[in-house]
């Protein structure tokens, strides 16, 4: 019988815990030899908070979700099924279905240290704020345009009662 991975179905932010219980149980058990290993995918992620601050994080990539290694019978079934926290398997209730060779890749590269950092920022387009500093400072106005990478903004700023696109950075904008 083939190792193959498994998806798990788990409480969503508990998936840490359930890879610890799980892997306890593992060697508990004496099950080393048929669940093979336990995987949470994550990536990196950077956020732009309200003053330009960047704060980098790990997220997972599929909340709710654990990848486990194994070769599925019965035994293997039962001790992954049973594990506090595992609400069960993807796939069809009478037998699990396994990710495919391709997926599996996708899933790990995605989640390995090579893959590019995303950026995430409080700001949306379409939103109001309001400027803080520079010569525009009290002017409110809508954001029409936000580029994380740069930490910029374009605002549509009332000058003389005309719309004017503004470029700030998010340092100098606040939320309304």
């Amino acid at each position: 019988m083939a190792k193959k991975w498994y998806v798990i179905h788990t409480y969503s932010g508990y998936e840490n815990k359930v890879k610890a219980n799980l892997e306890h149980r593992i060697e508990s058990m004496n099950m080393a030899h048929k669940i093979f290993e336990v995987f949470i995918p994550k990536e990196t992620v950077t956020e732009l908070k309200q003053g330009g601050r960047k704060v980098t994080s790990e997220k997972k990539v599929f909340p709710g979700y654990i990848l486990v290694q194994m070769e599925l019978d019965d035994d293997s079934w039962y001790v992954v099924r049973n594990t506090p926290g595992v609400t069960g398997f993807v796939g069809s209730q009478a037998k699990p279905v396994p990710l495919s060779r391709d997926e599996v890749k996708k899933i790990q590269g995605s989640a390995g240290a090579a893959a590019p950092t995303k950026s995430f920022t409080e700001f949306a387009q379409g939103m109001a704020v309001k400027v803080t500093s520079g010569p525009l400072a009290e002017f409110d106005g809508l954001i029409a345009e936000v580029n994380p990478d740069q930490g910029k903004l374009k605002v549509m700023v009332s000058i003389f009662g005309r719309e004017t696109p503004v470029e700030l950075g998010f340092d100098q904008v606040a939320k309304l």
